[in-house]
């Protein structure tokens, strides 16, 4: 990095003194907050001075006084940089500790001014607006006051000379009782330092881990987060897998850095504030301009929509988009997929000759195995119908009275050999989540037939479930073209049966033409195949709601969370995306 200057015309500012004790202003206009106080009374966290006292600990929901002063004396605190006194006025010292003390010795944060908001309840809001300053001084850590100012945010190359940015954003905190002594204390996340962070992860400023990237469509045009907001997760996946392979260089920036948990969770790191600009290398996807602006206009407003387009015979991602920009469930999400796996069984059952699509199949109102007791929605029954009749009306019963003649692994071996899911070794070009289907027995085994129990998706997976039986060949999905770095692609080790596959395109042509997919698929015209379903989740009142479906060259798949029926809530966005396609 070379030689570097302190910032020039730093200079220390200190609380300012009201009649011999510190006040800072935590607050906005004439609802502003004063804290006054001073010596060890000014650091206390609520703790009882005498035996007496604690017998008398306060107890039930937090009056107004108590948020606003437990508050103020947490923010107050970390504005001045003394984080042992801000720890204290939480509820996990310790991890407030290490984050409050990176924020200055890691982050380079300076000049914090901290102004808090009109409190909800417990829950108080608040502002941050401060400096990051790196190089020089600024750079070694050894800061004393965390006051310090940097003389302009104007920041400079990453060669060799300081840089600083202002940085400014909102939080909120919410206030707590602690247990035995009833004193009302900071509810400790590392949210409250900044809504990006999860508990475990870190912020850090210097020089990017990785290059930037530029991310460019199948036509060559750049794609950003402010043109298509869905994709801020999977440029940040981009960064990650190919910056130091696409030819850019690294500049200075504020990012989080993934803890243990969100890393299991597959979260990439991200930049907060770029004080530096490095110089971004190229990585061309597979996403084409036009259907990822329709996928963007179609979850626009539901904040727990989700939804992938592919290339059937390719494997390429076409588009996705998140109504929720901070996750990307699309890629990542692993929820039960309710009664879209039933394409998966089905396919498994017509394979062992227990269901073929024109014979004779039983769908009572229900039907107990494991112990549980399984029933149809709204406890229907089709009387001396066929198979076909009974996946296009979504039968449950159907699946589930085949259990007792089934192995526990059976359908586990049929999502990994013939759709290539629930094998951990899908490489698409960003983080991704590639189906799990656990092997299982008695109850949970048959509820997995109808996609509960312990089986979870995501809408690219069951877009690839969808691509399946529309070519008869699993083509793992990808986002990046696996020539760019020379990776290998999953396979299936199997394909269906011609008998089989036939059957089971009859089957999802029957229901996007007669079933419980046709209302969303009217009017959706060539060689069309889809499936319906419904997820019920604990503590849901409605269930989440699964679409998927193929028409011509295209495959899709959807999920509304808390939706409700699927053909209702996702299914309509998933066709709205395959008419788009042409």
């Amino acid at each position: 990095m070379g030689s570097r200057r302190a910032v020039a015309g730093r200079r220390k500012t200190r609380p300012a003194l009201v009649g011999g004790v510190v006040a800072v202003v935590v607050g906005a206009g004439a609802g502003a907050w004063a804290l006054y106080g001073g010596g060890a009374a000014a650091e206390e966290t609520g703790r009882t001075t005498s035996a007496a006292a604690e017998d008398k600990a306060p107890a039930g929901p937090l009056t107004a006084a108590e948020v606003t002063t437990a508050a103020q004396r947490f923010l107050t605190a970390w504005q001045r940089g003394d984080v042992a006194a801000a720890a204290a006025a939480t509820d996990d010292a310790e991890a407030a500790t290490a984050l409050l003390t990176g924020w200055t010795k890691d982050a380079h944060v300076t000049d914090a001014t901290l102004t808090a908001g009109t409190p909800a309840g417990a829950k108080v809001p608040f502002s941050v607006k401060a400096t990051v300053a790196y190089g020089g001084d600024a750079q070694d850590g050894t800061q004393q006051d965390a006051t310090r100012q940097s003389a302009s945010p104007q920041a400079t190359s990453p060669q060799g000379e300081a840089v600083s940015k202002p940085l400014a954003y909102d939080s909120a905190l919410t206030v707590v009782r602690r247990a035995g002594d009833g004193a009302p204390l900071v509810d400790w996340h590392a949210a409250v330092v900044h809504p990006e962070l999860k508990d475990g992860d870190t912020l850090v400023t210097g020089e990017a881990g990785t290059p930037p990237v530029k991310a460019l469509d199948r036509d060559g045009g750049e794609i950003t987060a402010a043109t298509y907001p869905s994709l801020g997760t999977v440029l940040d996946g981009l960064r990650e897998k190919y910056g130091k392979k696409a030819g850019g260089t690294a500049g200075i920036e504020l990012r989080v850095v993934r803890g243990k948990e969100s890393k299991a969770a597959k979260a990439s790191d991200k930049t907060l504030l770029e004080l530096s600009e490095g110089t971004p290398g190229t990585v061309r996807t597979t996403l084409d301009p036009g259907l990822q602006a329709a996928a963007e206009q179609q979850v626009a407003g539901k904040a727990r929509a989700s939804v992938v387009l592919l290339r059937a015979s390719t494997g390429e991602i076409l588009a996705v988009a998140n109504g929720g920009h901070g996750f990307n469930t699309a890629f990542q999400g692993s929820l039960a997929p309710g009664s879209t796996m039933k394409v998966v069984t089905a396919s498994l059952l017509i394979e062992k000759g227990l269901a073929s699509a024109d014979k004779q199949h039983p769908c009572p109102k229900y039907f107990s195995y494991g112990g549980w007791k399984f029933q149809n929605d709204d406890e229907f029954e089709i009387k001396n119908g066929t198979f076909k009749a009974s996946f296009a009306r979504s039968c449950n019963t159907a699946f589930i009275s085949q259990a007792p003649k089934l192995d526990n692994d059976d359908l586990t071996e049929q999502a990994q050999q013939v759709f290539g899911l629930s094998r951990n070794d899908w490489a698409i070009g960003v983080p991704s989540f590639d189906g799990s289907v656990p092997v299982q027995s008695a109850a949970p085994m048959a509820a997995s037939l109808i996609g509960q129990g312990g089986v979870r998706m995501n809408p690219l997976n069951m877009a690839s479930v969808s691509a399946t039986v529309r070519t008869g060949t699993f083509h793992q999905p990808y986002l990046v073209a696996p020539s760019v770095d020379g990776r290998r692609t999953a396979e299936a080790s199997r394909t269906m049966s011609a008998s089989t596959l036939g059957q089971l395109r009859e089957l999802m042509s029957y229901t996007a033409t007669s079933g419980t997919a046709a209302e969303a698929m009217a009017g959706v015209s060539g060689q069309v195949g889809a499936k319906t379903g419904s997820a019920e989740v604990d503590g849901q009142d409605k269930p989440n709601g699964w679409f998927t479906a193929y028409r011509g060259d295209l495959a899709a798949a959807g999920v509304v969370q808390q939706g409700g029926h699927g053909g209702d809530t996702a299914g309509p966005i998933v066709a709205a995306l395959l008419k788009a396609g042409g």
